[in-house]
């Protein structure tokens, strides 16, 4: 395997990186060279499992560290920011900012209490859009990012489409998407490119907390070209494609990584 990171001191910090599409693209990196910084929030039950998942990555000649901490918290993401420099030390840079945070509320509008109110709105749209910026901004601010750096962050196809029970998080990938263009256009002179994965429907923890999801996976097998759903593989090649030097001409959009599933 092309170890395309090795030796350049790079790092990846994939915010929600525990399972689903962050914990594959922080492999990925790994696997290709890219010092890893997983910052996750789970259940004490669930630690052990997580950790046995980590041991892929800790196997890989890189350098990996993990934090069980709410990376939407503000206090704790100073003593993160703080940490994190110490960790990187003089020469380490940070390379890829991966944004995978799932942390929205999926209530109905109307019908049975409770249902969605102004606050949820609020919750999930600063966890899953809002909080890329905070990322960057505090990264930027330390000097912790590479010359050359890559912003990514996982949009869906509710952006644009009405889903029951997703009102939410549907507004919050719309802010997600809006973020990511004002950080490409304002950090560019920095050296920072941003993009949106637009991934297809892909069966994670956070895909089968959605109400209806049945639904919406026999759909996406119905019209997907290759007849097959979107596994967190795909989308983690693809970050991978863009952390590469090729791909610095890359910013600012919105990519479907979903095998032409909205193509029908």
């Amino acid at each position: 395997m092309v170890t395309d990171f090795k030796d350049r001191n790079y790092w990846a910090i994939i915010l929600g990186g525990s399972t689903g599409l962050g914990f594959a693209t922080a492999r990925k990196l790994a696997h290709h060279g890219m010092n890893i910084i997983i910052i996750h929030r789970d259940r004490r039950a669930d630690i052990a499992e997580i950790e046995e998942a980590f041991e892929d990555i800790r196997e890989q000649d890189v350098k990996f560290e993990s934090f069980n901490v709410d990376a939407t918290n503000a206090e704790k993401r100073g003593e993160l920011i703080e940490e994190i420099s110490e960790i990187l030390g003089k020469e380490g840079k940070v390379r890829t900012l991966v944004h995978s945070i799932s942390k929205g509320n999926l209530k109905p509008m109307t019908g049975e209490e409770p249902t969605l109110e102004n606050i949820d709105f609020q919750i999930t749209i600063d966890a899953m859009a809002i909080s890329l910026y905070d990322w960057t901004k505090a990264i930027f601010k330390s000097g912790l990012f590479a010359k050359d750096a890559r912003i990514v962050s996982f949009t869906s196809e509710g952006n644009k489409k009405a889903w029951a029970n997703y009102a939410a998080v549907s507004a919050a990938k719309v802010a997600l998407e809006a973020i990511t263009r004002s950080i490409a256009l304002e950090f560019a002179s920095h050296g920072i490119r941003a993009n949106c994965i637009q991934a297809g429907v892909t069966v994670t923890r956070s895909f089968q907390m959605i109400p209806g999801n049945e639904t919406l996976r026999v759909h996406a097998l119905k019209h997907n070209p290759f007849k097959r759903l979107t596994v967190p593989k795909d989308v983690a090649n693809v970050v991978y494609l863009l952390s590469k030097d090729e791909a610095s001409w890359i910013t600012g959009t919105i990519i479907p990584v979903n095998g032409g599933e909205h193509l029908k």
